[in-house]
């Protein structure tokens, strides 16, 4: 049996990218999909409390810790079949490291996700957060999702039209019903990149957004770029002891961002204009980064254990010695002090577990 009960009161901090939470009350480390099934099946009969944790990097855990059962889901498994169109279906353990499975595609030369180079994490908690960065999302590249129904004790495949993805989002965000257990992407078979749409990084490759570049280019770059601003997970960079970035980029009707930008003018003067990008269903997103400066905090604020990164306003980090309780009220004052200025709520990009923001 590939369950293995790691023990009672374990620290789960170390656990986290964050280094912050207290203990689970019981932890279980499960290595294979079909134990795992097994184990949530029984424990939702005796309606025993569960939390799941996977690679760490988005959650938040309280100070008091998290009672019942702590999951640690590690499965594995990767297998990979060239469709009728050529493009080719990869089905992935929730439990596999995300990164290595983007170093994978970009070896094998396949196109869609390699601009997610460096994200920390497992593959099951990319649709659950509709996982994006320098242009792309997994839900433009995700066929299915392999998940335990817990209502219904059930295994089922749901399409991609199933799943609700939105920005940073899904229908398993903030939903326990659905189990993450696999997820299956569609790839194209190519040596180049998808066209690149992200402006700092076409930058940073010296083209035009719309062009391609090698896959292996692509991924370095990105990597460049996240590490640049501390958001890959390094022992030797302090500043990547966050859950990276903290809040989401707010997305605004047209009546609230051109409130916005009048704020912004009055406050600021006409020369500083907030950031507006199109968004879906006639909305506009705008930038939390410049939200967050323009409210007075600078990269490296604060002079306790918990502050901003040096290099990326929207990290909050762990600097050593802090506690969950610090994090979460250091966050609430930057958001605060932002709602007050410009009128915009900003909304936490990670999971609160054992809390509420």
């Amino acid at each position: 049996m590939a369950v293995a009960a790691a023990g009672e009161n374990i620290e789960l901090a170390p656990l986290t990218t964050l280094k912050l939470g207290g203990p689970a009350e019981r932890l279980v480390k499960v290595d294979e999909t079909a134990e795992l099934v097994k184990l949530v099946q029984a424990a939702d009969a005796e309606r025993e409390p569960l939390f799941f944790l996977a690679g760490g990097s988005n959650v938040v855990i309280a100070d008091q810790g998290v009672p019942g059962t702590t999951i640690w889901i590690r499965t594995s498994g990767i297998e990979e079949r060239e469709l009728e169109d050529g493009r080719v279906s990869i089905t992935v353990a929730a439990g596999e490291t995300w990164d290595e499975l983007v170093a994978r595609t970009v070896d094998s030369g396949l196109s869609g996700i390699e601009c997610l180079s460096g994200i920390p994490g497992t593959v099951g908690a990319t649709p659950i957060q509709n996982v994006g960065a320098y242009g792309q999302e997994v839900s433009s590249v995700i066929a299915s999702v392999l998940v335990l129904d817990r209502e219904s004790g059930e295994v089922k495949t749901l399409t991609a039209d199933q799943c609700g993805f939105g920005y940073r989002s899904s229908r398993f965000k903030g939903n326990s019903r659905f189990l993450v257990l696999g997820v299956e992407f569609i790839l194209d078979p190519s040596a180049t990149s998808a066209p690149i749409a992200y402006a700092q990084l076409a930058g940073s490759l010296g083209i035009e957004t719309g062009e391609r570049v090698p896959l292996p280019v692509a991924r370095e770059t990105v990597l460049e770029l996240r590490r640049s601003k501390s958001m890959v997970v390094d022992p030797a960079d302090p500043d990547s002891v966050s859950a990276g970035s903290f809040f989401t980029n707010p997305l605004l009707d047209l009546a609230e961002m051109a409130d916005l930008a009048a704020r912004a003018e009055e406050i600021l003067g006409p020369d500083d204009v907030p950031p507006s990008y199109p968004a879906p269903e006639g909305m506009a997103k705008t930038s939390a980064a410049w939200l967050i400066e323009r409210a007075g905090f600078s990269r490296g604020f604060g002079e306790g254990p918990i502050g901003l990164s040096r290099n990326h306003t929207l990290a909050i980090v762990n600097r050593g010695g802090g506690s969950t309780g610090e994090l979460v009220a250091f966050a609430h004052g930057i958001a605060d002090r932002v709602e007050s200025v410009f009128g915009v709520a900003l909304v936490p990009e990670p999971v609160f577990v054992g809390h509420h923001w």
